[in-house]
């Protein structure tokens, strides 16, 4: 199963980390509540396309967007894009919103966005209702992930 192909690869890394299970949520508020968590130390893993079979996996925190423009300039690179559902499974292992880091099917780039320095975190599971609370200053080197600038403030709108 996906979820002890993730657990596995955080014990091989020798991190630290809880398991958090919860039920279904529908929103980033529920997400990080179900975990206990601010908003922020809710990361993404978003997988980005660069080419053809040619991915990097980005850590974004849950209130904040990638920026395009930061990104490609990061990379060297003119054009970036987001695939579709089935495109990130097959490249990783696992469906959207249990997507992390850890066990995915191939060791893609990763890049963590640079606030997420000196934080508990969670990341995604390998499952629905499943994460992992990890400090994310062991995740980094543990995926040996660039930190860098890379995202936006979500956002807002009128009323939300």
């Amino acid at each position: 199963m996906s979820r002890e192909r993730a657990l596995a690869a955080l014990d091989a890394a020798g991190l630290v980390y809880r398991v958090v299970e919860h039920g279904p949520v529908s929103s980033l508020a529920e997400a990080a509540a179900a975990r206990g968590v601010e908003p922020a130390d809710v990361i993404k893993t978003l997988v980005v396309r660069r080419g053809d079979d040619d991915y990097l996996l980005v850590l974004v925190p849950g209130d904040r967007t990638i920026s395009w423009p930061k990104l490609r300039a990061l990379l060297g690179v003119s054009r970036l894009s987001m695939p579709d559902a089935g495109a990130a499974k097959e490249a990783t292992g696992y469906e959207r919103g249990t997507i992390t880091p850890f066990g995915a099917l191939r060791a893609w780039p990763v890049i963590a966005d640079e606030r997420m320095r000196g934080r508990t975190v969670t990341l995604g599971g390998g499952a629905h209702g499943v994460a992992f609370l990890v400090e994310a200053d062991a995740v980094v080197p543990a995926l040996q992930a660039i930190l860098a600038d890379v995202t936006d403030p979500e956002p807002t709108t009128p009323n939300g």
